[in-house]
């Protein structure tokens, strides 16, 4: 597979044309960036929705960890348990009611940009937004492919074993091997409409 040097700018520039000269798949986009949190998915995701509106293209962003399922349910086997951080943490099930569905084709364009804090672990209160037609919803977030979510476009973020684990704090590197198994089972490099390698943070390269 042949990659391509790009910058981040320029990429997130890229992706923000091809929405805006592509024939919509319905009323909105719903556009996401996977990967592993050391790949830096949100600082992409962040400027492609930045990106958007001067294009004539409002943006909803929305981050995969504010629909984590409550501790009490995504802890219940421990705080470092590898199949449960790859099975059970996402609230596939919320992301879908509250932001996919709602964004897809006979959707209402009234969608929940966030359902709970991360840290705290309590509810956001956050209010519904009205995305109008023509807008797209920019979500990132890791293990986001395989899971038969409705993405329109999907971008996947692609770190190496050897930067995966230099690039993850060390508190965090008990998820690793949840990344180990989506790659063999998810297949992301594959699966992505977009495959960037970042294992340079400063040198990214692409195809797509």
């Amino acid at each position: 597979m042949q990659l391509t040097p790009i910058t981040w700018p320029r990429l997130a520039e890229i992706l923000a044309e091809r929405v805006a000269t592509t024939p919509p798949p319905g009323p909105w986009w719903r556009v996401a960036v996977d990967g592993a949190p050391a790949a830096g998915t949100g600082n992409l995701a962040d400027a492609l929705a930045a990106a958007l509106p001067a294009l004539g293209h409002p943006a909803l962003r929305v981050r995969a960890e504010s629909f984590w399922r409550p501790a009490s349910l995504r802890l219940e086997y421990g705080h470092e348990d590898v199949d449960a951080y790859y099975q059970l943490w996402l609230d596939t099930g919320a992301l879908r009611r509250e932001v996919l569905e709602p964004l897809g084709p006979g959707g209402t364009g009234r969608a929940l940009p966030s359902l709970r804090d991360p840290r705290t672990d309590r509810s956001t209160r956050a209010d519904y937004v009205q995305l109008p037609p023509g807008g797209v919803l920019v979500l990132d977030g890791p293990l986001l492919l395989g899971q038969g979510l409705p993405l329109d476009l999907t971008v996947h973020l692609r770190l190496s074993r050897a930067a995966l684990e230099r690039r993850t704090p060390a508190d965090q590197r008990w998820t690793l091997p949840a990344y180990d198994r989506y790659a063999h089972e998810a297949m992301p490099e594959e699966a992505a409409d977009v495959l960037v390698r970042a294992d340079d943070p400063r040198h990214p390269a692409w195809t797509g």
